[in-house]
């Protein structure tokens, strides 16, 4: 996620969350609570296991970056940025603590970075396929007639999609998430003159996909479509 905050994007988060309620999303907030207590399981585990990931793979690729500072480990306050998490909460897009990583203790280095990138959306596919798991479990049980069955199964359903969406947008190919850092070492953009300049940028240009909702379409029709390959293969 993002790796830096300055003045000018607290403006932009302030203007999405304006956007937000413009568009109705406080309108009841009673019904905004209830869909953020559902939501915050998924959040805290799909961040938190995102960027564990990152470290515990460096780690075992031989850099003790991670180890030393304290990122190694699930506890979800190594990894949640404050303000990131109020900004996902509120307006919709948010961030955590990015795992730092010291590339020079690699053996192979092109291919190890390659696996730090990749390790954070593999485990929240990973999150995601074992939540349709244990959904299936509870609509197949009587607990899935009863109250705690029910708010049980929002908050798997949510485990589920959040962590797809946190999966398909860390897959953008724009720095700094994690799809711009798997093609740079497939395709091994350093070498290209462009590289620094765009990579100086990055956040930028997410923030100008995010704003103009280039990541919702891309995002939406991605997520809905792993969705129903999970139900269709596990839930039902």
């Amino acid at each position: 996620m993002l790796k830096r905050i300055n003045p000018m994007m607290l403006i932009i988060l302030a203007l999405m969350l304006v956007m937000n309620f413009l568009d109705g999303d406080f309108d009841n907030p009673k019904e905004w609570l209830r869909s953020m207590i559902v939501m915050l399981p998924g959040i805290i585990v799909g961040l938190s296991m995102h960027e564990f990931s990152h470290g515990i793979v460096s780690y075992r690729l031989g850099d003790p970056t991670p180890k030393v500072q304290g990122r190694v480990t699930v506890n979800p306050l190594a990894h949640i940025d404050p303000l990131g998490f109020i900004a996902l909460l509120f307006c919709g897009f948010g961030w955590g603590v990015p795992v730092e990583i010291n590339p020079s203790y690699y053996r192979h280095r092109r291919r190890d970075e390659f696996f730090v990138s990749i390790a954070g959306v593999a485990m929240n596919l990973l999150i995601a396929v074992l939540s349709a798991v244990i959904l299936r479990f509870i609509l197949y049980s009587q607990a899935a007639e009863t109250v705690t069955g029910g708010i049980l199964v929002d908050i798997f359903v949510q485990m589920a999609v959040i962590n797809l969406v946190l999966m398909i947008f860390n897959l953008i190919p724009v720095p700094p998430l994690d799809g711009f850092g798997i093609l740079t070492q497939v395709f091994n953009l350093r070498k290209y003159s462009w590289y620094e300049v765009l990579y100086n940028n990055g956040m930028w240009i997410l923030l100008a996909l995010i704003i103009f909702n280039v990541t919702g379409m891309i995002i939406s029709p991605a997520v809905n479509s792993i969705w129903n390959i999970l139900v269709n293969a596990i839930i039902y």
